[in-house]
């Protein structure tokens, strides 16, 4: 009987960040960002020269896009995320502000920044579900006060077509003017 010696190396999902590796590749971003910062200005950035001064900043690198890029998809699939129709929107807002605020990851006080990152993320989630919530209000809000007889067209045709979700919209905003 032959045995295997090798050790099984677990496979990696898509979604799979390495918190290790994530976190070195900050700490050399971090660096990198400290020596643009010197060769421009002839000193260390302070805290206050990581968050203001952009214009030394070196592009982030792959590596870290995709971690953000898979932190925020996987979190999209969570059953609170999961059925908005502006997933991508979301998405995109969650690693917007990953970009935004990695100069606020400290290495030093956490070696989690697979927990921090997707935090951001959570939080821009619930502010994109607001925002959109707040439109659907003002768009409700219109359709009320102009009637729906100006927005829906009662015949139920639409284009020459019957469309059962149409009417479906039709319906609800039929109720929402009765209450």
């Amino acid at each position: 009987m032959i045995t295997n010696t090798m050790p099984r190396r677990r496979k990696e999902s898509e979604h799979y960040v390495n918190n290790k590796e994530f976190l070195e590749a900050l700490i050399n971003y971090r660096a990198e960002v400290a020596r643009s910062f010197e060769k421009k200005y002839g000193r260390e950035p302070t805290k206050q020269d990581r968050a203001t001064r952009w214009d030394t900043k070196p592009p982030i690198t792959r590596y870290l896009g995709d971690c953000f890029l898979k932190i925020a998809k996987h979190l999209s699939f969570k059953p609170n995320f999961v059925n908005y129709m502006f997933k991508d929107d979301m998405i995109s807002d969650g690693i917007e502000n990953c970009v935004q605020y990695i100069h606020n990851f400290d290495p030093e006080k956490s070696k989690n920044p697979f927990a921090y990152f997707t935090q951001i993320i959570h939080y821009a989630f619930l502010r994109r579900i607001q925002k959109e919530k707040r439109q659907l209000d003002i768009k409700n809000k219109i359709i009320e006060k102009s009637g729906f007889s100006e927005v829906f067209d009662d015949n139920n045709t639409l284009d020459g077509s019957n469309y059962s979700d149409y009417n479906q919209i039709k319906d609800y905003v039929h109720s929402k003017l009765r209450h």
